[in-house]
């Protein structure tokens, strides 16, 4: 068996590590641009400018140039247009997830374990004796065989079951989650950018998901005068219309998404600022911006109530203190008897985060 392989440590380069702060910073401003890459590079130009974020021996020039060399800009050779690459997604995922799991404060929480023991393949230190229907993955040989020698001796050695000890192993239920994101254009207005943290917070969360709990599922729906599921890939490029605040047609698509799933788990995550302002009757789009329109909250309420009746709990995120929304709010957990969460915009992924945990932890019978 090999031991430690020392080698000599080479410390990174000074241009690789102006490269990694610059790419940080430029990870950011495409997220914020949507993916507009030449306003993400025109804002990184000013900040350079103002703050002095490159050198003489490494400049703007040069970032640009190793952004493409290293895969994370694709240029269009017919226009000469530069986008963003496959890497460039995973990494604004990655990074987002850093940035917001990184906040999280180290709790019992944290290994997503549930408090119930099964099939799984987390060990504990819980142990008992073989039972009908235990599988053989869950016997400890090691103590099994001690048992047998301390019960029957060296001479008489046999491993009856009797002697065959069970190790037990945390049941890590599997979960479906929909997070729905509001793109209503209330979620840029006052000049307050909204649409940028809840994208951080979907890829953070599809890229936990994606890495850690490949068995469970993520959908990702927008709504606005209506709703649409997107792809993960889709997230950093994605933008805030004109539109009202469909919340009936969110759900709806939400819960057919949940209904193909066969998980027994099974969540809505919803993130939003304001009421429910749009419902489509037919072909036809009933908007009333105004104050909170008992027609349009009466077809929410009902979609909470079936939801409900489904099992499947929905948890608002609402960025948003007006007391009238607020009491909305409290109205529509109460019906669907889910969870509800007053967050600014800083504190939105770790409430997310932290209820996604804990979610995980639910058994349902």
């Amino acid at each position: 068996m090999d031991g430690f392989r020392f080698t000599k440590y080479v410390p990174p380069s000074l241009k690789d590590a102006r490269f990694d702060d610059l790419l940080k910073i430029f990870m950011q401003l495409l997220t914020i641009t949507s993916g507009d890459v030449s306003q993400a590079i025109n804002w990184m130009n000013q900040l350079d400018r103002r703050y002095k974020l490159s050198s003489d021996s490494y400049g703007m020039g040069d970032f640009i140039d190793d952004l493409k060399q290293k895969g994370y800009l694709n240029e269009d050779p017919a226009t000469g247009n530069l986008n963003p690459s496959a890497k460039s997604e995973k990494t604004i995922r990655k990074q987002s997830l850093e940035e917001i799991f990184g906040k999280l404060k180290r709790s019992n929480t944290g290994n997503h374990r549930t408090p119930f023991t099964g099939t799984g393949d987390e060990l504990t230190s819980d142990r008992r004796e073989f039972q009908f229907g235990d599988t053989l993955d869950q016997v400890d040989l090691t103590d099994s065989i001690r048992n047998a020698q301390i019960n029957h001796g060296l001479d008489d050695f046999r491993l009856t079951e009797n002697d065959l000890e069970i190790q037990e192993k945390d049941f890590k239920a599997s979960t479906s989650t929909v997070l729905m994101i509001d793109i209503s254009h209330s979620m840029i207005l006052y000049g307050e950018d909204r649409i940028t943290p809840a994208k951080k917070v979907a890829m953070a969360l599809a890229e936990l998901i994606t890495v850690k709990y490949p068995k469970d599922t993520l959908d990702i729906i927008v709504f606005g005068n209506d709703a649409r599921p997107i792809e993960i890939k889709d997230l950093p490029y994605l933008q805030v219309g004109p539109y009202h605040t469909n919340t009936v047609a969110g759900l709806e698509l939400a819960m057919e998404i949940l209904k193909r799933r066969k998980t027994a788990n099974k969540q809505i995550f919803m993130i939003t600022d304001g009421k429910p302002t749009c419902l489509k009757i037919g072909l036809r789009y009933y908007k009333n911006a105004f104050g909170l329109d008992r027609k349009i909250v009466n077809k929410t309420l009902d979609q909470a109530a079936i939801a409900r009746k489904r099992g499947i709990p929905i948890t608002t995120f609402m960025i948003a203190s007006d007391t009238y929304l607020q009491q909305f709010v409290r109205e529509f957990t109460k019906v669907n008897n889910g969870r509800a969460f007053y967050s600014d915009l800083d504190g939105l992924g770790q409430f997310v985060f932290e209820d996604f945990i804990r979610n995980r932890k639910r058994k349902v019978r």
